[in-house]
């Protein structure tokens, strides 16, 4: 199935709703065309929330941002009011990153949690680790990488809606797709760079196995 994550978001993120705006929106007009073409991603999204059963942190994150997303844009009214509360949904959800890292919190700290917890590892456990200093800096960086993802996709936004209207909808989901990649493969590079420095970290905290022997001897 993850083989195919590539495949399935090109299909319900930009080729579905693509499809819906573009022949919906002569019958139905710009809003309900615009709000339709958001529910392939809608089920997309809530399909994989169950089936992963990210009951944690990053599954609650996922799910109150996709709620509050699909609020919005239900009582926005219109399609030009929807992709601007779109913006402002975005950076709201941006300076919810910003103040976790002001007050010592990174989300993405918490997310790399529920993945270790995943795979066995005790919470605990992590917490301490991932707290430490030389650790806790990357957090807070990688934490800032979602701040600036989130502003610079709400002014990709912005611009094209100012330039273009709602006209613009058809090359935002494109352009918008491209650029969250794009950032996605920077935080997947920096995440895979933490996770080096949490595997250098912990074997300088756990005892070498010739200590373990002399000690396991003198006792």
């Amino acid at each position: 199935m993850k083989k195919y994550t590539v495949i399935l978001d090109l299909i319900f993120y930009m080729g579905l709703p693509f499809v819906i705006w573009t022949y919906g929106r002569e019958s139905l007009g710009d809003y309900w065309a615009m709000l339709l073409s958001t529910a392939p991603g809608f089920v997309y999204t809530i399909t994989n929330f169950v089936r992963d059963r990210q009951f944690n942190i990053t599954g609650i994150f996922i799910l109150v941002s996709l709620l509050v997303g699909t609020v919005v844009d239900i009582l926005s009214g219109t399609a030009e009011r929807m992709l601007w509360n779109q913006v402002f949904v975005g950076v709201a959800f941006s300076g919810v990153f910003l103040v976790s890292m002001l007050i010592k919190k990174p989300l993405t700290l918490y997310f790399a949690m529920d993945v270790a917890y995943l795979q066995g590892y005790p919470r605990e456990n992590n917490r301490v680790l991932f707290f430490r200093k030389e650790l806790f800096q990357w957090f807070q960086l990688l934490t800032l990488i979602f701040v600036v993802r989130g502003i610079t996709l709400a002014l990709l936004k912005s611009w094209l809606l100012n330039k273009h209207g709602v006209d613009a909808y058809g090359s935002m989901l494109i352009y918008l797709r491209v650029t969250s990649w794009v950032f996605g493969g920077v935080m997947i590079v920096g995440y895979i760079f933490i996770g080096n420095e949490i595997t250098k970290v912990a074997s300088k905290l756990t005892i070498p196995e010739k200590e373990l022997e002399v000690v396991s001897e003198s006792t």
